[in-house]
């Protein structure tokens, strides 16, 4: 039942949906009497759960490479070129950073952004580098399962009319 829920609540157009009601009152949960979309999006809500707690093996692929010394210092965090920069002469980042993770948000945050301001003037430990990489997979793939979530929701007859 809770990857069910976790689903819902991660469904683009369930927040889209519900946006206003969301603002004032808690996210309610509106139940399907299908057995085979409760079950799909139960599996798709125990991919995110997995994901969200870096527990899932789809973070050992990386989807970035970095670049410079092997313990840099966050100078100035920036994005350019589908790259996220650590310093000013931008000689020290991660590759390949697609621009939607880059921009995703969490709570008002941008993670990508958030995550390496929060470290400003510290150097990055080797462990820290791969945490990065795996949070940037971790929210590649939460924008993929997203998609897929709306995309059942909808081969399903979509979301009731009330």
């Amino acid at each position: 039942m809770f990857y069910y829920i976790y689903a819902i609540f991660h469904a683009p157009t369930y927040r889209a949906r519900y946006a206003e009601f969301l603002k004032i009152d808690f996210p309610r949960v509106p139940l399907t009497s299908s057995l085979e979309l409760f079950r799909s999006l139960a599996t798709l809500g125990g991919e995110l759960v997995g994901l969200h707690l870096l527990e899932s093996p789809a973070l050992a692929r990386h989807i970035t490479t970095y670049t410079g010394p092997a313990a840099p210092t966050v100078e100035k965090v920036s994005y350019a070129g589908g790259a996220v920069w650590l310093d000013k002469a931008q000689t020290a980042g991660f590759r390949g950073v697609p621009e939607p993770v880059w921009n995703f948000h969490i709570g008002g945050y941008q993670v990508c952004e958030k995550w390496l301001k929060d470290r400003k003037g510290r150097t990055l430990s080797a462990e820290e580098i791969e945490h990065y990489q795996r949070v940037g997979v971790a929210l590649n793939e939460t924008i993929r399962v997203m998609g897929e979530i709306d995309a059942v929701i909808e081969a399903h007859g979509g979301w009731p009319i009330r």
